[in-house]
């Protein structure tokens, strides 16, 4: 089993490097060096500054702050982690986004003592919310809420359930649905690698999550990464199987194209193999003299849509903000091809949850837009096919990722 890939989110503060360093503490997974530079002067075990345990830049030691993602990896009996800390601060969200991109899990941590307990309803911070939006639109499959600091409460008991509701309520309002809501303390260790109370720990939901559950079942998607050829003159087309299997003497389409073609042979690495499934990369040969390359697909029916214009959502990372009528690179799968924004249509309000009329997005925000492509691409709703129905936009200038986005209609 491969390790569980985690993305630790939440807002500024709420204790994410506390809670990596905790997990790490209490698994083992601390050397005798490193436990000594976690140490505060005069300090015992408890005292110990676990946040300092993901802290590799010095800005970060300095200001005590998450700057950079940072990787962290360790084991139990049951199976391995690598967990990436995401920095809180609004300015440094896109850090954030290429942590969750391809994570199998989100932590958001929720710190009560910044929420107005007494207000009806009980909102999360805006960086609480953005996390957790970023992390599905960026296709995490599991999201854990942790509410953490309770020791630092005087009623944690009732401070969980009021928290739990708030997070109970934006999951709601957002149409997400979350794995679990689990009250712990990072700095006690509390209900974080050993179980407190009736419900789980932290660690033993993580334990229980799927990784990449390969869905075999699913109609084949499979980009061509590049094109080799074999000593025998051969071209074999290689990449990776997204979903579904391959077999040979199956039929597939190559997409945009839209042709029918045989699998005469597949290869696995140097030898030959009869079938691939999702998570498998594979090269094939097919039954015939094709000029496919990089960038094109195989795919079974019910197949992806090939469009040259589309609706799309998008979290904007740039500074530049989005131009009507400007052209930026889009990169589906594995092809590379200029698109134009024809129409900024709406954008997220996170204290709502609503989509606004707008006509302009600024950095960190959430919005809809019509974009048009160059060269058509085979596209499905993001829900349906995360690999056919996501992208990332490129600034033709400056070569800065400027979204994200994935396909809404």
């Amino acid at each position: 089993m491969r390790p569980l890939r985690v993305v630790v989110a939440g807002s500024v503060d709420d204790g994410k490097s506390t809670l990596i360093g905790r997990l790490l503490l209490d698994c083992g997974a601390l050397l005798a060096d490193q436990l000594a530079a976690l140490r505060v002067p005069a300090a015992s075990e408890a005292q110990l500054d676990l946040a300092r345990a993901t802290d590799g830049l010095e800005a970060e030691r300095a200001q005590s702050i998450t700057i950079d993602v940072a990787h962290r990896s360790f084991a139990t009996p049951r199976r391995k982690f690598l967990l990436a800390d995401a920095p809180g601060h609004e300015q440094y969200t896109r850090n954030m986004v290429t942590a969750a991109a391809g994570a199998d899990a989100a932590v958001v941590l929720v710190d009560p003592t910044k929420l107005d307990l007494a207000a009806a309803p009980i909102r999360l911070l805006p960086q609480t919310r953005r996390h957790a939006l970023l992390a599905r639109l960026v296709g995490v499959p599991s999201l854990v809420f942790a509410v953490n600091k309770l020791d630092a409460v005087a009623d944690a008991a009732t401070v969980f359930a009021r928290t739990r509701g708030a997070v109970e309520r934006f999951c709601a309002e957002a149409g997400l649905a979350p794995t679990a809501i689990l009250p712990i303390s990072a700095l006690r260790g509390d209900n974080v690698v050993r179980a407190q109370g009736e419900g789980p720990s932290l660690l033993d939901t993580l334990e229980a999550l799927p990784a990449g559950a390969a869905d075999a079942g699913a109609p084949l998607r499979l980009p061509v990464q590049y094109v080799a050829r074999h000593p025998d003159g051969t071209r074999v087309l290689w990449g990776r199987i997204e979903r579904g299997r391959l077999a040979v003497g199956a039929e597939v389409v190559a997409l945009p194209a839209g042709r029918r073609i045989r699998v005469r042979q597949l290869w696995d690495q140097q030898a030959p193999v009869e079938r691939g499934e999702a998570g498998r990369s594979v090269g094939v040969v097919l039954d015939g003299d094709f000029d496919l390359g990089r960038g094109d697909w195989l795919a079974a029916e019910p197949l992806p849509q090939v469009v040259s214009a589309l609706r799309a959502r998008v979290a904007w990372l740039d500074e530049d903000a989005p131009a009507t009528g400007r052209a930026y690179w889009l990169r589906h799968g594995n092809r590379w091809t200029r698109a134009h924004i024809e129409a900024i249509e709406r954008r997220l309000d996170l204290d709502t949850l609503r989509p606004q009329p707008a006509t302009a997005l600024r950095v960190n925000d959430i919005g809809e837009l019509s974009l048009e492509v160059e060269d058509p691409i085979p596209l499905e709703r993001f829900a349906g096919c995360a690999a056919t129905g996501a992208f990332i936009f490129v600034d033709t200038a400056t070569l800065r990722t400027a979204a994200v986005g994935l396909v809404a209609a």
